[in-house]
């Protein structure tokens, strides 16, 4: 039996990068290596996939700059604003 795990991100919910994210070579017009989001950069999430084989939620993040593919150790939910 598989366990399966629902996503912790959904779609549309702002988030921060958890860690730097790099160019792993998915952006070819960016240096490889190249620093595309500091930790703590704010996103938000377009769209939720999951990888079945490895049975790990996928999620596209438009973070201004690149939409990122991530995965969830590589986010964190977005602070509140205060109002």
């Amino acid at each position: 039996m598989l366990d399966i795990t629902l996503p912790k991100f959904q779609w549309g919910q702002s988030v921060v990068a958890a860690v730097d994210l790099y160019n792993d070579g998915s952006l070819p017009d960016a240096p490889g290596d190249a620093l595309l989001v500091a930790a703590g950069g704010p996103g938000e999430v377009v769209q939720v996939g999951r990888h079945e084989q490895a049975q790990l939620s996928v999620y596209l993040v438009d973070f201004g700059v690149a939409v990122l593919g991530c995965l969830e150790d590589e986010l964190a939910r977005a602070p509140e604003l205060a109002r």
